[in-house]
């Protein structure tokens, strides 16, 4: 990141993801877990803490600056900052292992829903001097028999040339660098945006402390996130990196898969060109 001065705050990220998680969670619906559920998971976890604990002689001083970190974790509102980046890949690993067709990837922190909708070609939103290489995206979204899901929907957003996102920083338009573009009826779509930039997580409240502490890097490669649904399918969440690029192979969030790196190729006109089919299964 470059523009030290419009950096956003760790609070400000954290508050904005917070809005956005509560908002989407409204709007798809929250699942009850039973008792039993409860119980089980909980209790497991509970005892694996205190395994930790134990097998590491854990002190009283090192359990109060637990405590203060996790009171200062919420106050900061960087739950959902610190769920998405430490604990989110391992959800999203034990749901890969009943689904089929496009490998996903984490949702993140920085999704904002009800974006401008677009033609199945299309160039995103951005500002008349969005600074970076310009990148052409282009595929098919098809289901496991092969065949095209006309209309389906891909969701796409991404970090600027600098590593910001629209929504998380005060100094960019809303909405830019993000659209749902709407596949044509052979389930194709070519979506003209810049490179995005790897970026560091926000470090300068809890997480970042904890970074720190522990000798760890902020840093997530370049990437683009992405939301692919067609009607009568099941979604597919993932997020898309770059051939060479940096951080990818040491990702913080733990998130890099080997099937969802592109590698862009230059065309004639200077630009680069990548393209991925999404394949879905039924719901």
């Amino acid at each position: 990141m470059t523009t030290a001065e419009a950096s956003p705050t760790a609070a400000g990220s954290g508050a904005n993801a917070t809005e956005a998680f509560r908002a989407s969670t409204a709007r798809r619906g929250s699942a009850e877990a039973s008792q039993e559920r409860v119980s089980t998971v909980v209790g497991a976890l509970l005892e694996a803490v205190h395994g930790v604990i134990g097998e590491h002689d854990v002190t009283y001083p090192e359990f109060q600056a637990a405590k203060a970190w996790l009171m200062a974790l919420g106050e900061g509102g960087e739950w959902p900052l610190f769920l998405d980046v430490f604990v989110e890949h391992e959800v999203e690993a034990v749901a890969a292992r009943t689904q089929q067709g496009t490998k996903g990837s984490i949702e993140g922190p920085y999704y904002l829903p009800d974006q401008v909708r677009l033609p199945s070609v299309a160039s995103l939103p951005a500002r008349p001097d969005e600074k970076g290489d310009r990148l052409v995206f282009a595929g098919q979204v098809r289901d496991l028999d092969g065949a095209p899901l006309a209309g389906a929907e891909v969701d796409i957003w991404h970090a600027d040339a600098d590593g910001y996102y629209s929504g998380f920083a005060p100094h960019i338009p809303d909405g830019n660098l993000r659209g749902v573009v709407i596949a044509d009826d052979e389930g194709r779509f070519e979506i003209s945006t810049v490179l995005p930039a790897p970026y560091q997580i926000p470090t300068d409240g809890p997480t970042g402390k904890l970074i720190t502490a522990a000798g760890w890097h902020p840093w997530r490669p370049a990437h683009l996130h992405l939301m692919v649904r067609a009607e009568g399918h099941r979604q597919v969440t993932t997020q898309l990196y770059f051939h060479g690029g940096e951080w990818v192979d040491s990702d913080v969030a733990k998130a890099t898969k080997d099937e969802l790196i592109l590698s862009p190729e230059k065309q004639a006109d200077g630009s680069l060109r990548s393209d991925y089919d999404f394949v879905l299964e039924r719901a």
